[in-house]
């Protein structure tokens, strides 16, 4: 078996041991996650660690998420195939390429420069046409996109910003861990009424880099 070959199964291997078998349903949510290949968005010293049960170092000291965390927080989303979507902390680009599988278009902001430039490169490369990567204060999310049918947070702030509020249409959905910079988080999920007030539910606890900005935490010593 070839390398691309083991990868092909591996990545098979992780959504059915790591997705299906963790009670994720969105059929295609998980044909998504098949064909996205994680060992594209990681460094080649770790393309053969891309389909384990774990986040990985990416640059800039920020992690590419566990595999599972990817699909929970997508699947709490209700991402559809009309939907625009924001993606909060782009990172390696990883979860805004399996995010365009299943929407229309993908704004995905990212505070390091350096990072805004790989995921650019990676999504293009790839051929993920329908994502574009802004670099910005993710906490301010990004106005010019708005209103947001989807609004994902791939970092902990004390609490859910008001500009990503504001930015969520009627009916729209949001999910963001919140929580202390290196404590106990949760993951939330809001919907937008109608009538502009919040329902929230918890989905349970996490663990996530701080979400550093204006309306995040301030960056210092322990931002990573």
């Amino acid at each position: 078996m070839d390398e691309d070959d083991e990868l092909a199964a591996r990545r098979r291997a992780m959504v059915d041991l790591q997705i299906d078998a963790r009670g994720i349903r969105d059929p295609a949510l998980l044909a998504a996650m098949r064909e996205v290949p994680r060992h594209e968005f990681v460094a080649a010293s770790l393309r053969r660690e891309a389909y384990d049960d774990t986040p990985l170092p990416i640059e800039e000291r920020q992690t590419i998420s566990q595999p599972y965390i990817v699909a929970l927080m997508l699947e709490a989303a209700r991402i559809g195939p009309r939907d625009r979507v924001l993606e909060v902390g782009a990172g390696s680009g990883y979860a805004s390429a399996v995010a365009s599988r299943l929407a229309a278009h993908v704004d995905a902001i990212e505070r390091h420069p350096r990072l805004v430039e790989l995921a650019r490169e990676r999504l293009a490369r790839l051929g993920f046409a329908n994502v574009d990567v802004h670099g910005g204060d993710g906490s301010t999310g990004w106005a010019a996109g708005a209103p947001y049918d989807a609004i994902v947070v791939a970092a902990a702030g004390p609490r859910v910003p008001d500009a990503l509020r504001e930015q969520l249409a009627p009916g729209g959905r949001l999910v963001m861990p919140v929580g202390g910079e290196h404590g106990a988080q949760r993951l939330v999920r809001l919907v937008r009424e109608s009538d502009g007030r919040f329902r929230e539910t918890d989905l349970g606890g996490v663990m996530f880099v701080p979400l550093v900005g204006a309306q995040g935490w301030s960056a210092g010593s322990n931002d990573t």
